[in-house]
């Protein structure tokens, strides 16, 4: 498997994106918790030549096609063409609530909205009049005024972020990867999302075309019991986290937990953050988590997901470049052929 590193927010940029290239890493991402997904790709695609650049995630639903369309387009074009555009939907609470956006029908919408990108790019691309007209997006002007330039090194790649079956199908339908979300398992993965992504891949245009998968990647690991016992209770209230949401039950309730996700979800109206990680048991974290010494990480990765994901990425491992290093050779080995993904086999 590739490995990819995240990127933390602007101000920190100019010094993690150098750092992961100089450790080969495959990708750093940005994401959109606290800080703006976009800004930091830009910084990093000044101070890097070779590593991919992706948003884990965007979130779709708080912006347009158009806006979207022309931000990866800008580091797209600054990059050289190594920016991947991770999108996700995420849940109706924020996107009424915290961004007083629409909510609908997020498999379709997500859907509609990443073929209206494509319409958009096209029209950049080709010069053609843009009629681009949906259920959710109406996208029918662009003057030259306003039109970029063609992409000078092919458009960015989609990826979408996916828990659930409808929008993991639409994942394989539309995008070129599936960003799993790292509130899943290697059990769910492989009984609920790859036959999701398989029925996606049918209906596809080309469901033969290259296609990533990106493997979760909860770790507890450290050089020392401290650093070991941090990372262990971080997970926990993490995984804690995620399983308060009622989108995210189905993931548990394939292991017999789906009781957990109401207490969870109790706790978290009644704003008891810390406490909820005191529920997610050794068994639960097991699960969520690949848990194992620094010079171990590379090698349980490989083991989880190495026969069905071509990348992994990982964030929050507490070790110096040398240790990075091992666990970028010890994924690499795992996988010499990336993109392998097709319709009814993950390998």
């Amino acid at each position: 498997m590739k490995l990819d590193l995240h990127l933390g927010g602007l101000a920190t940029a100019t010094q993690s994106a150098p750092a992961a290239e100089a450790a080969n890493a495959a990708g750093v991402w940005s994401a959109e918790t606290g800080s703006d997904p976009f800004l930091p790709l830009a910084v990093a695609a000044t101070v890097t030549d070779r590593v991919e650049l992706g948003t884990a995630i965007a979130v779709a639903f708080a912006r347009n096609p158009m806006t979207v369309a022309t931000l990866a387009h800008d580091i797209q074009s600054l990059s050289g063409g190594r920016m991947i555009l991770g999108l996700g939907s995420q849940v109706r609470a924020h996107i009424e609530r915290r961004y007083s956006m629409e909510w609908s029908k997020p498999a379709a919408r997500m859907r509609e909205f990443v073929r209206a990108l494509h319409a958009i790019w096209a029209c950049w691309d080709d010069g053609e009049p843009l009629r681009f007209e949906g259920d959710f997006y109406r996208h029918t002007l662009m003057t030259p005024a306003f039109s970029p330039l063609p992409f000078p090194d092919g458009r960015p790649r989609v990826f979408l972020s996916a828990v659930g079956t409808l929008m993991t199908s639409v994942a394989g339908e539309v995008a070129d990867g599936l960003l799993v979300h790292p509130f899943s398992t290697s059990r769910y993965l492989r009984e609920v999302t790859l036959p999701a992504l398989a029925r996606g891949l049918e209906r596809a245009e080309d469901p033969t075309r290259p296609f990533e998968l990106t493997a979760p990647s909860f770790v507890v690991t450290g050089d020392t019991d401290e650093e070991y016992a941090a990372a262990d209770r971080a997970a926990r209230e993490r995984i804690a986290f995620y399983a308060s949401t009622p989108a995210y039950r189905g993931v548990l309730e394939v292991h017999g937990w789906g009781e957990v996700q109401e207490e969870l979800n109790r706790l978290s109206k009644a704003g008891q953050w810390k406490e909820m990680g005191n529920l997610i048991d050794d068994d639960m974290l097991d699960a969520f988590a690949v848990c194992a010494p620094p010079d171990e990480v590379g090698a349980r990765l490989s083991e989880r997901y190495g026969d069905v994901c071509d990348r992994v990425l990982l964030g929050g491992l507490p070790v110096g470049p040398e240790q990075l290093q091992r666990t970028v050779d010890a994924l690499g080995a795992s996988s010499p052929d990336p993109r392998r993904f097709t319709t009814g086999t993950g390998a």
